[in-house]
């Protein structure tokens, strides 16, 4: 109950400063927006053309574990993952306070599950986000991106939602864990210390998701889990 509420609060709580309190927008941002979407980067900031395309990226780390998740819950994953190509954790916020445990996998996979369940799709994605960082690590300008954050609310606000994208995996990460029978919590804890990269490593690494009748893996987690 205390971490639906959390959810639910922190949700609320970045609607609220969104909206309220972070800078207000410039009078380009239509026109940076425009640009970045069409590839029309000349002249902007590479940490802004980072930060921008990573946002794309994020959505694709998540959906690594949301269909998966949202097999077993009574709400769809789906709308929310896919919301959060457009608007990140205010999509994602409201399933994850939603959502029930759920460390159990029943059945089988179709080509969907499978494609989001191997790991070479976790590696294209890790190799995709760790160029963008990359990318804009080395050529931004950082004077400049700390000018924008204070002056742009498109960029104040996409910069935090980075940040929460980033520190929200770890509630999904438990129960992945289990469905895969991994029970070495230094997995969970090296993840969730390391933000991003951790998760990259882990959906790159990680072994499949079993196909079936539950294994006794998978009941031995759900049993200590609920317990």
């Amino acid at each position: 109950m205390f971490k639906k509420v959390a959810l639910w609060s922190l949700w609320g709580g970045f609607l609220a400063y969104a909206f309220l309190f972070a800078p207000p927008d410039r009078p380009d941002t239509f026109q940076l927006i425009q640009n970045l979407s069409t590839g029309k980067v000349e002249g902007i900031n590479p940490l802004i053309v980072a930060l921008f395309n990573i946002m794309g990226v994020l959505p694709l780390l998540y959906t690594c574990v949301l269909p998966l998740d949202g097999r077993g819950q009574k709400i769809r994953a789906w709308p929310f993952s896919i919301g959060s190509f457009a608007v990140g954790a205010f999509a994602l916020l409201p399933y994850l306070a939603l959502r029930q445990p759920n460390p159990t996998f029943s059945g089988q996979k179709n080509g969907w599950l499978k494609l989001i369940d191997s790991r070479w799709f976790g590696g294209f994605i890790a190799i995709g986000a760790i160029a963008l960082l990359v990318y804009g690590l080395i050529q931004g300008d950082w004077s400049n991106f700390v000018y924008q954050w204070q002056t742009s609310r498109f960029i104040h606000v996409m910069s935090l939602d980075f940040c929460l994208l980033c520190l929200l995996f770890p509630v999904l990460l438990s129960d992945d864990m289990a469905r895969r029978g991994l029970k070495d919590q230094r997995i969970f804890w090296a993840v969730t210390l390391l933000p991003l990269l951790g998760a990259l490593a882990y959906v790159t690494l990680r072994p499949p998701v079993a196909v079936g009748e539950l294994s006794e893996v998978t009941l031995s987690n759900a049993r200590e889990s609920a317990g």
